[in-house]
């Protein structure tokens, strides 16, 4: 079954199964490379808001979607990824806030239905990196599954001062690849890993 087409955001081709992504030692930003080493997206945090937002552009820096939150200081709560080309909202990004365990559930802005669902793996080591003095430099893991629980990919985290991980997609044919990949690359900047 192939995922539909509405969930496609213009102006960024992101079709490679692995990407790296690094985050900036001097603030929040962020670039995502394919697995070829080119910069595919580029955002960062914009700063003295009252609400969250993170602009994404490509490696030539043209703006290609948005990130905003829901509400003011929103910790556990909806984030709209926003199509930049055409100003529709593609997918809302739900964290279900827990000491234990990071759940992103990933879902269309129209319907809400979930679409996917990304989640870390290890309850002990989500601890540390909440509780621990220094624990953001522990590694995270997260898995990516589709709606109905199966396995798509993975977000895996590398140790290093700058924050550094890959993201593979296993299986993507049941779930539209352009928002998951995305999606993936925002959780970080959002929960300030």
């Amino acid at each position: 079954m192939s995922p539909p087409s509405t969930y496609d955001i213009k102006g960024i081709d992101l079709s490679d199964d692995s990407y790296t992504v690094e985050q900036s030692l001097i603030r929040s930003k962020y670039k995502a490379m394919d697995a070829a080493g080119n910069v595919v997206l580029r955002g960062k945090q914009k700063m003295l808001k009252m609400k969250e937002q993170f602009p994404f552009v490509d490696g030539n820096g043209d703006e290609v979607f948005e990130v905003n939150a829901g509400g003011i200081i929103d910790v556990a709560g909806n984030y709209v990824l926003t199509d930049s080309k055409t100003g529709e909202d593609i997918v809302i990004l739900d964290n279900d806030y827990s000491i234990f365990q990071d759940t992103w559930k990933i879902r269309d802005a129209s319907t809400e239905a979930k679409i996917a669902e990304i989640n870390s793996q290890g309850a002990l080591v989500t601890i540390a990196r909440n509780v621990v003095p220094f624990g953001g430099w522990i590694p995270h893991k997260y898995e990516i599954t589709d709606q109905d629980g199966t396995h798509v990919g993975n977000i895996d985290g590398q140790f290093s001062l700058k924050d550094r991980y890959e993201i593979t997609i296993d299986d993507a044919s049941t779930v539209p690849k352009e928002p998951i990949i995305a999606a993936a690359m925002v959780i970080d900047a959002i929960q300030g890993n």
